[in-house]
C-alpha cells in the first residue's frame, strides 16, 4: 500500500490561512502590548500607592479616569479608520499612546497621575474598534468570531505576560528609581516601536495585498464584495442612524455593564490579592495572572464554537452571567485566598469568553459604514464601565474596609450585562433571515 497524498488545500482554504498568518499574529501582539499599557498601573500601584501617599480613592480614580479621555474620541476614531486608512490611524494610536504611557513613569502628585491617565485614554481611543473594522476588511462574516476570539485573547495574555514582568520590574532599584517606575517608563517603548512597523506591516485592503498571490487575492475581494452586498441593512448606512438606532444603545448599555465588572476586577486584582494574602510583591504579581491564564483557551474555544455554529447571542449571555455568579460567591470566600482566586477565574473566564460572541453583532445587525461608527459608539460606552469598576473599588474599599461591597456591584452589572444581550435575539433572528433572503436572490 502506498503512501498517503494529502490533499491540497482548496483557494479558500489557503487564502484563510494566509491572511491568517500575515495579520492576526500582529495584530495580536499589538493588542497584548495595549492592554500592558492600559493595565499595568494595576501593579504598578502594588508600589506606587504607598510611594505616594495615594488612597484606595486616589488610586480608583485614576485608574478609571482613562476611560473618559477613551470615551471623548472612541466615535471619531471608528469613522476614522473606516472612511481615511485603518492601518496608518492604528501606528498614530500607538506612537502615541506610547510616549504617554512612558511619561506615567514620572508622575510625583495625584493631580499628575489623573492627568496623564486621562491622556493615554486620549491617545488609545479608537484603537480596538479601529482593529475591528480593520478586520472585516479581511474577513468574512462567518470567519469574523474566531478572528476576534484570536484578537481579544490578547488581554487575558497580557495578563499573563504582565504578572512574571511586574514581578521582575518591582524588584529592580537603578538610576535611584524604584521598579514601579521603571515598569511604566518602559512597557510604554515597545508600543512606539511597533507603531513605527504597522505603517510598513499592514495592508489597508486585500485589493492591495501584495502578499497575497492573484488568484487568493480575486477570491477574496470577491468574497467580502458578495457579502457587502447581500448586506441586509442598506437603510442604516449613515453614521447619524447607527447612533440613533435602539439596537446599538442596547449594545453599548449592554457592553458598559460588562466592562464595569471587567476592568473593576483587572486593575484591583493585584491589590485584591495583596490585601487578601500576606505574600509579597513577587507572588502577588503572579497569582495575579492565574484568572487570565485560565481565561485563554476558554475565550478561544468559546470563538471557534460560536463561528462553527454561527450562533453569537448565547455565546455571550452565557459567560457574562457565569462571571457574575462567580463574584457573587466570592463574597464569601475573602477569607480563603485561594479559593477567592479560583472564583476569580472562573470570573475571568466569562468576561473575556463573552467577547467573541459579542462583537460580530454590529456587523450582523448594520451596513459597512453604519457599523464601524456604531463599533466605536458601543465601545465608547462600553468603556465607560472601565471608569465607574475601578472607581466604586476605590470608593467603597476606602468606606468599608474591604472588597466585599464592590464585589457584589460588580456581579450584578455582569448578570445585568448577560442578561440583556438576550433581547438582542429578535433583532439577530430578523437580520439573519433578511441576510439569507438578500443571498437567495444574488443567485
Amino acid at each position: 500500500m502506498g503512501p498517503v497524498i494529502s490533499s491540497p488545500l482548496t483557494l479558500a482554504e489557503r487564502t484563510r490561512r494566509h491572511v491568517n498568518r500575515r495579520l492576526l499574529p500582529f495584530v495580536f501582539v499589538l493588542f497584548v502590548i495595549s492592554y500592558l499599557d492600559r493595565v499595568n498601573v494595576g501593579f504598578a500601584g502594588l508600589q506606587m500607592t504607598r510611594e505616594l501617599g495615594f488612597s484606595n480613592y486616589v488610586f480608583g480614580l485614576g485608574g478609571g479616569i482613562f476611560f473618559i479621555g477613551y470615551f471623548l474620541l472612541e466615535v471619531p476614531g471608528s469613522i476614522l479608520a473606516e472612511v481615511w486608512s485603518a492601518r496608518k490611524w492604528i501606528a498614530r494610536i500607538m506612537i502615541t499612546w506610547g510616549l504617554v504611557a512612558t511619561l506615567t513613569g514620572l508622575i510625583r502628585t495625584e493631580q499628575q497621575f489623573y492627568w496623564l491617565r486621562f491622556l493615554l485614554g486620549i491617545a488609545e481611543a479608537g484603537f480596538v474598534p479601529g482593529i475591528i473594522v480593520y478586520l472585516s476588511h479581511w474577513y468574512r462574516p462567518e470567519d469574523r468570531g474566531k478572528a476576534i476570539a484570536i484578537f481579544f485573547a490578547a488581554i487575558p495574555a497580557s495578563a499573563v505576560i504582565g504578572g512574571p514582568l511586574s514581578a521582575i520590574f518591582l524588584k529592580i532599584h537603578w538610576m535611584g528609581l524604584p521598579g514601579w517606575r521603571w515598569l511604566l517608563l518602559l512597557e510604554g517603548v515597545p508600543a512606539v516601536i511597533l507603531g513605527i512597523i504597522t505603517i510598513f506591516y499592514l495592508t489597508d485592503y486585500p485589493e492591495e495585498a501584495k502578499w497575497l498571490k492573484d488568484d487568493e487575492r480575486e477570491w477574496l475581494v470577491s468574497q467580502l464584495r458578495r457579502a457587502e452586498k447581500s448586506s441586509h441593512s442598506s437603510t442604516l448606512r449613515s453614521a447619524w442612524q447607527a447612533v440613533r438606532n435602539p439596537t446599538v444603545l442596547l449594545m453599548a448599555v449592554t457592553l458598559m455593564l460588562g466592562l464595569t465588572a471587567t476592568y473593576g476586577v483587572s486593575l484591583w486584582l493585584p491589590k485584591m490579592v495583596q490585601g487578601l494574602s500576606t505574600y509579597g510583591l513577587s507572588q502577588v504579581s503572579l497569582i495575579s495572572a492565574i484568572p487570565a491564564l485560565c481565561a485563554l483557551p476558554a475565550m478561544m474555544l468559546n470563538g471557534w464554537h460560536s463561528d462553527r455554529t454561527g450562533e453569537r447571542i448565547w455565546h455571550a449571555a452565557i459567560p457574562r452571567t457565569m462571571a457574575g455568579v462567580a463574584m457573587l460567591l466570592c463574597v464569601f470566600t475573602t477569607g480563603n485566598v485561594w479559593v477567592s482566586v479560583f472564583l476569580l477565574s472562573i470570573a475571568t473566564i466569562g468576561f473575556y469568553s463573552a467577547h467573541p460572541g459579542f462583537w460580530p453583532l454590529p456587523n450582523i445587525l448594520l451596513g459597512k459604514t453604519a457599523a464601524a461608527a456604531s463599533i466605536g459608539l458601543i465601545n465608547s460606552f462600553g468603556n465607560l464601565g472601565g471608569f465607574i469598576g475601578p472607581y466604586v473599588i476605590g470608593f467603597t474599599s476606602d468606606r468599608f474596609g474591604g472588597f466585599e461591597a464592590a464585589l457584589v456591584f460588580l456581579a450584578i452589572c455582569s448578570i445585568a450585562s448577560g442578561l440583556m444581550i438576550l433581547l438582542l435575539r429578535p433583532a439577530v433572528r430578523a437580520a439573519l433571515a433578511q441576510e439569507t433572503e438578500f443571498a437567495s436572490r444574488l443567485e
